[in-house]
């Protein structure tokens, strides 16, 4: 199964790209779902169809996907219920623990979503849409603006390891003790069923990772070129290859043609000179120019407006071939220079944006507003930190050998 995410900075035409994309699919004959998390009109406008909202549970967090073209499906992602789901499953796992601070439950009616259930949902729905009974050859999915996007794909490992640390799997053989430790308190113990819920968490978590490290999970980023545009994506791409994602493409949007208006003319000539720079800037990627049509698409073929998205699902065309990942690779030196370098592929990483820290068995690496901590390779656990630098596009770590774990031979 294919999975493209559809992302951009605000204002970009992410919707109308994703719907696109999912449209050229369709009619290419492939069977499509495009999900979106945008509460508003706009996807309904787009799509000429509205879609409900809720719906949803806690298996399939997206309400009941609706056919908008012959093979395309689409439905909205269902934040309430998702969230109702889990704060319920919590206070009911852990009943134990509230009652021993005291704290009266909560009904089902009083749950309201809070700060951070959209990116939640939005992984859920992401999973439940690759085990769904439909069986789907391609999932689109409509993304938050670039840099919520970034947070979000982080979102599965950061929980994991919090949940490593907070509950490590081999403390958990002490729960044989808890009835003893209780006696010894003389306080009930937390439930054996939060230690479970920890665990489900941790699986599902782990079922969402496999999603996104899928060889056929891709990010398109979306951009109306123009002078501020290269920055605007730098720190993007940058924090998505941190976070080893696969760019399938970058589409520029809203290109102007030419014309005899010195307005038009000077906006157009801004465009194609900030075109020709991310067509240097990105190598390899695909980039797809999607013209400026002079109107919002509105429905599949106009008949909800002035314009449909049959003209930009054409120039959309297929989706592309999925890249490979941005593997961190180790290059042995020793017999040169005594290092092993760690090259991390950083493409739009900034010198002067760059941080690392070392924390016992992992390298804590930061990139503009983001972070990852990475676990390193076994043979660099026994080695020191001994510089880094950027170049071509890689964030290169140089590491020495400790000879107290690592003796060199012939000494």
């Amino acid at each position: 199964m294919r999975t493209v995410l559809v992302t951009g900075p605000g204002g970009a035409g992410r919707t109308t790209v994703a719907a696109a994309t999912a449209l050229a699919a369709a009619r290419a004959g492939r069977r499509v779902l495009l999900l979106t998390g945008d509460p508003g009109p706009v996807p309904g406008a787009v799509l000429g169809t509205p879609l409900p909202d809720g719906g949803g549970d806690a298996r399939r967090p997206f309400g009941p996907p609706v056919e908008a073209a012959p093979g395309l499906w689409a439905a909205r992602i269902a934040t309430g219920e998702h969230f109702t789901a889990l704060a319920g499953e919590l206070q009911e796992r852990g009943a134990a623990l509230f009652d021993l601070l005291g704290a009266a439950p909560l009904d089902p009616e009083e749950f309201t979503e809070l700060p951070g259930a959209e990116p939640l949902a939005l992984l859920a729905a992401l999973r439940a849409a690759h085990g769904a009974g439909e069986r789907w050859e391609l999932v689109v999915v409509d993304m938050p603006p670039g840099h919520d996007t970034v947070r979000l794909l982080a979102l599965p490992g950061q929980l994991r390891r919090y949940l490593r640390r907070l509950l490590p799997p081999e403390r958990q053989a002490a729960r044989a003790l808890r009835p003893v430790l209780a006696q010894l308190a003389g306080v009930p113990m937390p439930a054996q069923r939060l230690y479970e819920l920890a665990g489900r968490w941790d699986a599902e978590l782990a079922a969402v990772q496999d999603v996104l490290d899928a060889e056929g999970t891709t990010v398109h980023l979306v951009a109306e070129p123009g002078p501020l545009t290269a920055d605007a994506l730098r720190t993007v791409r940058a924090g998505l290859a941190l976070h080893g994602c696969r760019l399938g493409a970058l589409v520029a949007n809203r290109l102007l043609p030419d014309g005899d208006d010195p307005w038009q003319a000077g906006r157009a000539e801004a465009q194609r000179t900030a075109l020709k720079g991310l067509y240097e800037e990105y190598g390899a990627v695909p980039v797809v120019e999607l013209p400026h049509f002079g109107r919002d698409p509105l429905g599949i073929d106009g008949s909800a407006g002035p314009g449909g998205l049959d003209g930009p699902a054409a120039a959309v065309g297929p989706v592309p071939p999925p890249p490979p990942a941005p593997v961190p690779t180790v290059e042995d030196r020793l017999a040169e220079d005594n290092l092993l370098v760690w090259r991390l592929p950083l493409p739009g990483a900034e010198r002067d944006r760059i941080g690392l820290v070392r924390r016992g068995d992992e390298l804590i690496v930061t990139v503009g507003p983001f972070r990852r901590a990475l676990p390193l390779p076994s043979a660099l656990r026994r080695c020191t930190v001994s510089g880094a630098g950027l170049r071509d596009g890689a964030l290169c770590v140089r590491f020495t050998p400790d000879p107290e774990l690592w003796p060199r031979t012939g000494r």
